[in-house]
């Protein structure tokens, strides 16, 4: 148990990045984690982290919002007067074809995704740069390397957070800061349990291992990454896809 690390994750009160918040807890990490809609499923996630012996806070943020992200990194600087970890996993989508999609639609997914990420890592380098270490992990998605029908938005912000974290990694490797990605498949969350039946089977069948992953299995992942096991591990893109991509 590590009980002196403190990560910052962002969009921490559902889907994977709750799974995430919980796991690093469970090892021992101090979690701050940002929400911008449901509270109440935030104070959840705080309750459940504390019932099981952990510690964790959650703040609201929109991370695409310069001055709310500087104002969350003031408030982790002056609570623990460090940063460990940064997980990036907020975001949004907003398909649609290319033909019908308008300007403001494109740039509001880039704006939260790959802004978002870009925004919340410049606060957390500052302070993983003054103490020599850090570990920062970006969520992107199988769809950032293979594209997707319909979500040329999305594709485009997380193949650039693929490529911005590439590039950050040998920016940051002077001052021992590691940069990695996680790039999630298909997986398991509240829309997917009420999709259609005929389209889930003919998704499972693109699949190699025939099932839909779990946020957990991208939450081990990212605290193996977050851990000093990964000590030598910086600049990679590691897909959880069930053999979905090959390459």
């Amino acid at each position: 148990m590590d009980q002196a690390r403190i990560a910052v994750v962002t969009g921490g009160s559902r889907g994977i990045g709750r799974a995430v918040v919980k796991d690093l807890a469970a090892s021992g990490v101090t979690v701050v984690f940002t929400y911008n809609g449901n509270q109440a499923k935030a104070e959840d996630v705080v309750r459940e982290i504390e019932e099981a012996g952990g510690q964790a806070v959650a703040i609201k943020c929109d991370v695409s919002r310069e001055k709310e992200v500087k104002d969350l990194f003031k408030q982790v600087r002056t609570s623990y007067g460090k940063l460990d970890i940064l997980v990036n996993n907020a975001g949004i989508t907003n398909d649609g074809f290319v033909a019908m999609m308008s300007e403001a639609k494109f740039e509001e997914v880039l704006k939260v995704n790959l802004g978002g990420t870009f925004l919340t890592t410049r606060e957390a380098v500052k302070l993983m740069m003054k103490q020599k270490s850090g570990v920062i992990i970006n969520l992107a998605s199988t769809t950032g390397i293979s594209g997707n029908k319909a979500q040329t938005n999305y594709a485009a912000s997380k193949g650039g957070i693929i490529s911005f974290t590439k590039a950050l990694a040998q920016e940051v490797a002077e001052h021992n800061i590691r940069a990695n990605v996680v790039a999630p498949g298909f997986i398991e969350t509240d829309m997917t349990k009420g999709m259609d039946q005929g389209v889930l089977s003919r998704m499972l069948e693109l699949i190699p291992l025939r099932r839909i992953g779990k946020p957990e299995d991208i939450a081990y992942l990212v605290t193996f990454l977050s851990s000093d096991r990964a000590s030598y591990i910086t600049g990679k893109v590691y897909t959880v896809d069930g053999g979905m991509v090959n390459g």
